[in-house]
């Protein structure tokens, strides 16, 4: 059994969310203004697609890899690199903007190179948070990282619109590059114990060390079916959320989808701070398939009706959970998974949970456009039944359709993993891998959690 024997307290944790969350607002500065470039050059809603698909697609293909690195080498080392390259990258992005270069194929490279770099730092932080925080605060950092998600979310759409029109796009590439300093500044002065790594006994491939995260899951089989559940959670929920912006779009102005969109991120960051504070239930499998089951509900909520106020309120409650669901679910990787194998299994974990996200992007538009729409448009064949006075006939309600089926279904999909008791059970029938931090420890990790609290 692995077990951590460095004093560890919140302190080192929150001097690298810091310095992580400044560089998080800062690309999300870049992503956002890069957006408004790209409609400005093209006018189509493709190249956003496109955009997404390279930005997603080296987090499923090199897990196996990245997770493998993240346990074979120093993480923080791993870490510096991924940042480094990041910050690389947005400088490169600015010389080709001021030389009048920058062509829509650029774009497409630096979403796929900048993703290949956040593909190896993911695994290697996620896997030193163990190493970091005592058990009794896992929740907690979780709750911190949810946090600078939802951070990243609604604050740089309120930045950059303001910046982009002031200092442009070439501004907004140099902030993001300076924000790079603070995360590799805190990254410098803090200190990531190490596992203790096994070398196995007999000398074994690259790939078949790659692969340790996938054996660990297929042999713990409550684990790897909660990871096929959120896979199938993320396909659903995305499947219809892609669709947001033209389902609020068919109907009322971009206005009212910049309120909808940030009621989704107050609700997100309150949930993150929540999380944060209170350290999440003790019953995790069971407190997670209620938030998922609440945020499915916020889902179908959101697609009941073109009102407004009823679309704002299911967009806020859908992302207020998920942060207290994805929380809990990576405290429970943390305590069960061997220390010198969590960097490979969760990347295998993202791998596998992100897997059949694209195909939901790129079919969720051909479906609404081709079937639900016309299904649900004056004279469909749904015009005049049960379901047209449920969602309503007209613009924008096929999709509703989509908001209500996906977030029904997401319910169904949950209640079905919660009966299977390999999964109901993980929590009691796979020991803990790191035991409760040792009295003397206490007091300084409960002075240092006094700083995020505050918060």
């Amino acid at each position: 059994m692995s077990t951590i024997k460095e004093p560890q307290n919140m302190r080192t944790f929150f001097t690298i969310w810091v310095g992580q969350l400044i560089s998080i607002l800062g690309s999300g500065l870049t992503g956002f203004a890069l957006g408004v470039w790209i409609f400005q050059q093209t006018g189509k809603a493709t190249p956003f697609a496109i955009t997404v698909l390279f930005g997603s697609l080296p987090a499923v293909l090199l897990g196996p890899v990245a997770g493998s690195v993240a346990d074979r080498f120093n993480r923080k080392k791993v870490m510096l690199l991924a940042d480094t390259g990041n910050a690389i990258i947005t400088l490169a992005a600015y010389f080709l903007l001021l030389s009048g270069q920058l062509e829509i194929w650029n774009i497409y490279l630096i979403a796929l190179v900048g993703s290949i770099f956040s593909a190896f730092q993911e695994p290697a932080f996620a896997a030193s948070v163990v190493m970091i925080v005592p058990k009794k605060d896992l929740t907690r950092a979780n709750g911190l990282s949810q946090m600078s998600g939802a951070l990243g979310n609604l604050v740089p759409p309120l930045m950059a619109g303001l910046l982009f029109g002031s200092i442009g796009l070439e501004g907004i590439f140099l902030i993001d590059f300076i924000t790079y300093f603070a995360a590799l500044g805190t990254l410098l002065i803090s200190r990531f114990p190490q596992p203790e790594r096994i070398e196995p006994q007999e000398k074994v491939s690259q790939w078949h060390e790659a692969m340790a995260g996938w054996r660990f899951l297929r042999l713990n089989a409550g684990l790897l079916g909660l990871v096929f559940y959120f896979a199938l959670v993320n396909f659903m929920i995305n499947f219809a959320a892609v669709l947001t912006s033209p389902m609020v779009l068919a109907t009322f102005s971009p206005a009212i989808l910049g309120y909808v969109q940030t009621a989704g991120g107050v609700g997100m960051l309150i949930g993150s701070v929540l999380l944060s504070v209170w350290g999440g239930s003790k019953k995790k499998i069971l407190s997670i398939m209620i938030f998922i089951t609440i945020s499915s509900l916020g889902l179908a909520v959101a697609g009941l009706r073109p009102n407004a106020f009823l679309i704002a309120a299911g967009y806020f409650v859908m992302l207020f959970v998920i942060p207290l669901a994805s929380g809990s679910s990576q405290a429970i990787f943390q305590v069960k998974v061997p220390l010198d194998l969590q960097g490979r299994v969760f990347a295998m974990r993202s791998m596998i949970s992100r897997s059949i996200m694209p195909i939901a992007f790129l079919t969720a538009g051909p479906l609404a456009d081709l079937v639900f729409m016309p299904m649900l448009s004056e004279g469909g064949v749904l015009a005049n039944t049960f379901i047209a006075q449920i969602v309503g006939v007209g613009p924008g309600r096929g999709i509703g359709l989509i908001f209500v089926l996906a977030g029904l279904g997401t319910i169904l999909i949950t209640w079905i993993a919660y009966i299977n008791p390999k999964i109901r059970h993980i929590e009691t029938s796979i020991p803990d891998v790191i035991k409760d931090q040792e009295p003397e420890d206490e007091d300084n990790s409960q002075v240092t959690n006094m700083v995020p609290i505050a918060d």
